[in-house]
């Protein structure tokens, strides 16, 4: 190493550590877990890493390493401090697109050469305690990552004690004790800085900023190995979200998910707009006859209102579901980018966020920040057969909400966020992913998408007779024989349209 420490017989690496990247990736372990980093992976600051040819998502980590000074077998959490001799920065980069090919060993995805830069100054263990450590990273000058040792899951002592029960910890060994929130890709011509201090300590002592490159390698992976793959889940992960990922396609940091170019390519791509503006046109009681003689009747969605008077929703239905709350499953899956979040965040324009909530209104199942990204997003509205959190500032958005009505608390009380995009129950209505909505002040009705044109077609035309048959009774006439409409009234309604000039929505 550069800075005064032997080269390390071994460098081992902890997978989750920090509440904040827990929190990210939706999974709190219960206990530490590790890898190993070849020693040819080091590198210095002011160095550079190469993304791998072939490869798109090489990602950061930036983190606090732990050099041991005495060797430690067999030691306590308590006494697991002691055996650290300095404190230095690392950055753990690995590649997101080479995974799979290491089933859990990170081998080919994280030992590279050049993918443990360290240092550039080690800070003597003893200017602070383990809890008084702060790491930090940079990308093109933006901090991106910022957190605290005193957070951990997994203490610094604890991590000694546990590796010493299975090997010994021999002096000059490195372990790189986790990455905090915030970790995502880079791409060639990017500069990340890492930084470790003790803010609190005398002088607030620093590693100084270890500092590294991206440049783009030329060395194309052989057929006598595994090559790069990914897939869209690899995609989220590596960047940290659909919103990080879709704004790196804009600019041309990122290649598009294979989901959004699937849905691109797709013939027709969501409703189609003719089918669209009758049923906008239309009242959802008229939808609901023509349903009805198809024989669904049970595809209302009961018990659920607009937040704004006179709220229309016409749209494709994205599906959202919650199970009923257990804390096991709650502290496995409630947190971090769950379910739910994954559906607000990845709703597409002209989309219905519909959500099962087994019609439980005892709790909010949207509030004010994912109705809002909803909206920005271009959603047709939301349906839930729950609560409203946040019901007055949701009420004041654009988009349509059609819920059971106001209730403070978060999920957490009665749900947990489970899957999306799977058949579901709302308000007593199966929907399934890509099912029609509409909705008006009468309720909300699911139309199969196979239906969706011919049920909106009937409902246009009976839309028309509704309204001849009105304009007779305020004129006069009796409804008797009217409505509905005898031979007579009939003959009389069909005369008046033949009068009628042909108008495009009558052709259609």
């Amino acid at each position: 190493m550069t800075f005064g420490i032997p080269t390390p017989g071994k460098i081992i690496a902890v997978h989750l550590n920090y509440p904040s990247r827990a929190a990210q990736r939706g999974r709190t372990p219960a206990q530490p877990s590790y890898f190993f980093k070849p020693a040819s992976s080091l590198a210095a600051t002011g160095g550079t890493i190469e993304r791998p040819a072939g490869t798109e998502l090489l990602a950061f980590e930036g983190e606090i390493a732990i050099v041991i000074g005495a060797p430690a077998r067999w030691v306590s959490p308590e006494n697991g401090w002691s055996h650290i001799a300095a404190v230095t920065a690392a950055n753990d980069f690995g590649v997101y697109d080479l995974r799979s090919a290491d089933k859990g060993s990170n081998v080919r995805n994280k030992g590279g050469d050049g993918f443990t830069p360290i240092g550039p100054a080690a800070i003597p263990a003893s200017v602070a305690g383990q809890d008084g450590w702060r790491v930090r990273t940079w990308v093109n000058g933006e901090l991106v990552q910022e957190d605290t040792s005193d957070t951990l899951l997994f203490p610094f002592g604890r991590l000694v004690a546990d590796l010493s029960q299975h090997l010994t910890l021999e002096t000059g060994d490195v372990i790189l004790t986790g990455t905090p929130a915030g970790s995502s890709v880079v791409v060639p011509g990017d500069v990340v800085e890492v930084e470790v201090d003790a803010p609190a300590a005398p002088g607030a002592p620093s590693t100084g900023r270890l500092v590294t490159t991206v440049t783009q390698g030329e060395h194309a992976f052989g057929d006598f190995g595994t090559k790069p793959a990914i897939d869209d889940d690899q995609r989220l992960e590596a960047w940290g979200s659909e919103a990080e990922l879709l704004a790196a396609v804009a600019d041309g940091r990122a290649s598009a998910p294979d989901s959004a170019a699937a849905r691109e390519a797709a013939e027709p791509a969501g409703l189609d707009p003719e089918v669209r503006e009758l049923l906008s046109q239309a009242a959802v009681a008229t939808i609901s006859a023509a349903l009805r003689k198809r024989g669904y009747h049970d595809v209302f969605i009961e018990g659920v209102f607009p937040n704004h008077a006179g709220d229309r929703i016409v749209g494709t239905a994205k599906t959202l579901r919650f199970i009923p709350f257990r804390p096991d499953l709650f502290k496995e899956f409630g947190g971090g980018f769950n379910a739910q979040k994954r559906a607000f965040d990845q709703v597409a324009p002209g989309e219905v966020l519909v959500v099962e909530a087994r019609g439980e209104r005892g709790t909010g199942t949207v509030g004010d920040v994912l109705a809002l990204r909803a909206q920005v997003r271009g959603a047709a509205g939301i349906v839930t057969d729950g609560g409203v959190r946040d019901f007055d500032a949701v009420a004041e958005f654009e988009i349509p909400v059609f819920s059971q009505g106001p209730h403070p608390s978060v999920l957490g009380r009665r749900h947990v966020p489970w899957e999306t995009d799977v058949t579901i129950a709302c308000g007593g209505a199966a929907v399934q992913p890509g099912d029609v909505i509409v909705g008006d002040g009468d309720g909300v009705l699911v139309i199969p998408a196979a239906l969706a044109a011919e049920v909106a077609a009937e409902a246009a035309a009976q839309e028309r007779e509704d309204a001849w048959v009105a304009e007779q009774v305020a004129a006069g006439a009796s409804v008797d024989g009217l409505f509905p409409m005898n031979a007579e009234w009939r003959a009389k309604y069909e005369a008046s349209r033949s009068a009628q000039p042909t108008t495009e929505a009558d052709a259609r």
